[in-house]
């Protein structure tokens, strides 16, 4: 199937690893032009090398108010238009409700929440007709998770700010999609099962939860950003896609 991804250009956030680099690979691996950020300078030009001609290293942080303008001066400059972004930031700290510092909350607030909503509403301005704005948000939506507080506060109303944004740029013919990981296997979710007395354990636990009994490969949940942002999801806006081998029961 052609998902139309070839000579398109996206911005793909906290793309040096993790969800971000794996729909960044899949989007240049189908044609795809990509901008991709992270903090460090050094990793981000080296994530992009890696990608090819095709893709484009910028270093910043999402907390930066300029970071949006930048990132879509970048696109504009190296591959001549922008047709997407798609917002992926790391995860705030773990902890419960007795762990987590103020600084920490604002920290993560700043980063995850404002970042993600000052980048949407820069390529809203920015975007034309078939433009797409896409979240990495976490199964954390529609269930908390144990130990991480401070996502199960932020990434509930990032939802909810996404499904507004769809119902106000779809006049304009301009799409938001969010897409809600759960056990992919990432560096970042070795670290939380490495927390645990007994990480093999812990795992265990988890794969037994999950109908498809196994985590899921960065570019499974790769794919599956690819097709949302390409223009084969085209009837597809303000929808909460679960990525997580069929651990969410509801509909």
């Amino acid at each position: 199937m052609d998902l139309g991804l070839k000579d398109r250009v996206y911005v793909v956030t906290g793309a040096t690893r993790g969800l971000g680099n794996a729909a960044a690979r899949e989007l240049v691996a189908d044609g795809a032009k990509v901008v991709l950020t992270g903090r460090d300078a050094e990793r981000t030009v080296a994530a992009a090398a890696e990608l090819g001609p095709n893709a484009v290293g910028v270093a910043v942080d999402n907390a930066d108010p300029e970071a949006a303008a930048r990132l879509i001066a970048a696109a504009r400059e190296h591959f001549g238009g922008f047709d997407g972004i798609f917002i992926s930031v790391g995860g705030p700290p773990a902890g419960f409700l007795a762990d987590n510092t103020d600084e920490q909350w604002q920290a993560a607030f700043e980063s995850v929440f404002l970042g993600a909503v000052r980048l949407a509403r820069a390529a809203a301005a920015e975007l034309d007709e078939g433009g797409v704005i896409g979240f990495v948000l976490s199964g954390s939506v529609h269930e908390p998770i144990p130990g991480l507080t401070i996502s199960n506060g932020l990434r509930p109303g990032l939802a909810g700010f996404a499904k507004s944004l769809a119902d106000e740029l779809g006049p304009r013919g301009i799409r938001v999609v969010g897409l809600l990981p759960a056990r992919i296997d990432t560096d970042r979710v070795r670290e939380l099962d490495g927390m645990s007395a007994d990480p093999e354990a812990t795992r265990a636990a988890n794969e037994a939860r999950i109908p498809l009994r196994r985590y899921g490969a960065p570019e499974e949940f790769g794919r599956a950003a690819a097709f949302l942002l390409s223009p084969a999801a085209s009837y597809l806006t303000g929808i909460m896609l679960p990525v997580d081998g069929g651990m969410r029961h509801g509909f």
